[in-house]
């Protein structure tokens, strides 16, 4: 599997006011975090890409503010209405 290595100094740890072992996962998060909000992967892809399983990491994107659900208006509809999906949606 292809690993990604992002150079950082110390001034990125007194930034954030993270440790070195707390950062790594921090990074690991936003960058699946962004990912998703943007529509390149998803959820399940992302929670793989954060180490974390897809249902927590959702829940991690509620409790931090990013966007959990896409939805284009017309499923947002169904779903405020309760209707069903227009033929061919699911």
């Amino acid at each position: 599997m292809p690993v990604l290595q992002v150079p950082y100094g110390e001034e990125l740890l007194f930034a954030t006011g993270l440790t070195r072992p707390e950062l790594e996962p921090e990074l690991r998060f936003l960058l699946a975090a962004k990912l998703y909000e943007l529509g390149r992967v998803s959820a399940g892809q992302a929670g793989k890409l954060a180490d974390m399983p897809r249902l927590c990491f959702l829940a991690e994107l509620g409790r931090r503010g990013f966007t959990v659900v896409h939805l284009d208006p017309d499923q947002a509809d169904v779903e405020l209405k309760g209707d069903e999906p227009p033929a061919g949606r699911e």
